[in-house]
């Protein structure tokens, strides 16, 4: 199967699975836990306008994060997760060795 074949494969089940369809799909949940971005931040070390940057977010939306105002989500909330468990996660994949 090429990979457009399987993508749009893929799609036309995920659209017939939210339309209340049977299709015998195998649902995966996947838990992300709450992150303290505060506490996470502090753990690399790095100022607010340097972790921002290293993770891609301006340093306001870091802030309203810190100071509880919004929350993360999505992709964002997955990398903080990551530099949780392991602080150095960003410098080590992103610097040159």
């Amino acid at each position: 199967m090429s990979a457009f074949s399987s993508v749009s494969q893929g799609l036309n089940e995920a659209l017939a699975y939210a339309e209340g369809k049977d299709i015998n799909a195998t649902l995966h949940q996947v838990e992300v836990p709450a992150v303290d971005v505060c506490g996470i931040r502090k753990s690399t070390g790095l100022s607010q306008s340097d972790f921002a940057k290293s993770i891609g977010v301006a340093k306001g939306t870091l802030v309203n994060w810190e100071q509880g105002r919004r929350h993360p989500s999505g992709p964002a909330q997955i990398l903080l997760a990551l530099i949780a468990r392991k602080p150095t996660v960003v410098q080590d994949l992103l610097t040159d060795k």
